[in-house]
């Protein structure tokens, strides 16, 4: 191995640990209901995926969904906010990681009701999408899931 190729070899190896742990810093707050199961299932999904979180228990989601332009037909048990976007339901962890990398110009992404294979549902059998909701508030597909 030519000693031109060590170098750059490192600052790839450190750019990816930098991403990594730039990923891991990233604080989510999630706000649910206390009452709601699939919420805290989905909470471990995301922990165990890396993500550092706080969690706010709440009745009064309709105004939080609302400031950030979750729609009702968007609309799940639970919301997060991370890296200045919104998540609403049960999205995967490996979803939301993609979005934090490549900074789309959406304002978040929602998985609309509570699909039965979505994580923190964890029940197999219901196709289920993901969709990105940009600024003014329209989807697109942004992953698709067979269940």
């Amino acid at each position: 191995m030519s000693t031109h190729k060590i170098p750059a070899l490192w600052l790839a190896l450190m750019a990816g640990l930098t991403s990594l742990s730039t990923l891991a810093a990233e604080q989510m707050t999630v706000y649910k209901s206390q009452y709601c199961g699939c919420c805290e299932q989905w909470v471990k999904h995301m922990q165990e995926s890396g993500f550092e979180l706080k969690v706010v228990d709440t009745e009064q989601l309709a105004p939080l969904k609302q400031q950030h332009g979750v729609t009702p037909q968007l609309a799940s048990c639970h919301t997060a906010l991370v890296g200045g976007y919104v998540v609403e339901g049960h999205v995967p962890a490996a979803d939301v990681q993609r979005m934090l990398e490549q900074k789309p110009a959406i304002r978040g992404l929602a998985v609309p009701g509570m699909p039965q294979s979505a994580p923190g549902m964890d029940i197999p059998g219901q196709p289920y999408q993901v969709l990105a909701i940009d600024e003014a508030g329209q989807t697109a597909l942004w992953a698709s899931y067979p269940g």
